[in-house]
């Protein structure tokens, strides 16, 4: 049996943001991670729309991800925003939880931004950083190829746009703010890690630790798409830290970074177009 649900209908959302801005294909998608709603603000001209509106998104929100489809102009560039993903955990595939980047594919998008909130593992990872996303550990038990036709044995060792970093990271500096780069682990949830299983994943190479973007850039990469990963760091991971973890403080973290984001976007932008 397929993970996928073969009757998924993208087209009425494609009709939908074409009517409205045209037939040109999309220069960059950007899928916000929890707490980083506030970004929207930044697209000049946009207009929006609410997932619920199209049968193709999976039913379903969680608090943080307002649920929205917003495209418009950023810096310039022809983009399409979604506020609000889908996850695992809500009981969806892998498969399902990428259809964000299914439906840029079907827009014309070749470049596709994705941010999460993490838990730092790494000594350098403190709450209110961003960490570039080098490489990921899948460790969610599913993929969103599995079932697929076609050559799904896509090789993954550069699925995310390291060169990319040096530049960015340079920026960063210049400015008097960071960025640094690491490995991400992607973990079902929705309960958080144990101090153990935190302790694993350092074992295993992880900078920093999510429930998301994984099942996404897979799916980007098949597509050929483009992928760069920014995560936002809005506690310490399980164990590492001094205080109890909880949803609430995640989405206050991650409101204050939106700003920080809006700033490395443009710059990352600068450094992508002009390759």
């Amino acid at each position: 049996m397929r993970p996928h649900n073969p009757d998924e209908n993208l087209a009425e959302v494609v009709s939908a943001v074409r009517d409205q801005l045209g037939i040109d294909p999309f220069d960059l998608a950007i899928i916000l991670g929890s707490g980083l709603g506030q970004f929207v603000a930044e697209v000049d001209q946009a207009k929006m729309w609410e997932y619920k509106t199209f049968s193709c998104f999976p039913v379903g929100a969680v608090a943080g991800h307002a649920g929205h489809l917003v495209a418009g102009t950023l810096h310039g560039r022809k983009t399409l925003i979604f506020q609000g993903r889908f996850h695992m955990y809500q009981g969806l595939s892998a498969w399902q939880a990428a259809i964000p980047v299914r439906l840029a594919h079907a827009l014309g998008c070749t470049r596709m931004l994705l941010t999460n909130a993490v838990g730092g593992i790494h000594a350098d990872l403190v709450p209110g950083r961003f960490m570039f996303v080098s490489d990921h550990l899948n460790l969610l038990g599913d993929n969103p190829l599995r079932g697929l036709d076609g050559d799904t044995f896509i090789d993954l060792t550069y699925l995310y746009q390291n060169d990319l970093f040096p530049p960015l990271q340079s920026e960063a500096l210049s400015q008097g703010g960071s960025l640094h780069q690491g490995v991400l682990a992607a973990v079902p949830g929705p309960s958080y890690e144990t101090p153990a299983e935190v302790r694993a994943l350092q074992q295993l190479g992880a900078d920093a630790v999510s429930m998301s973007l994984v099942p996404e850039a897979i799916m980007a990469k098949f597509l050929k798409m483009e992928v760069v990963g920014l995560s936002f760091i809005t506690n310490r991971a399980a164990g590492l830290g001094n205080q109890q973890l909880c949803h609430e403080d995640v989405l206050a973290s991650g409101r204050l970074g939106a700003a920080e984001l809006s700033g490395l976007v443009e710059q990352l932008c600068r450094f992508w177009f002009m390759r």
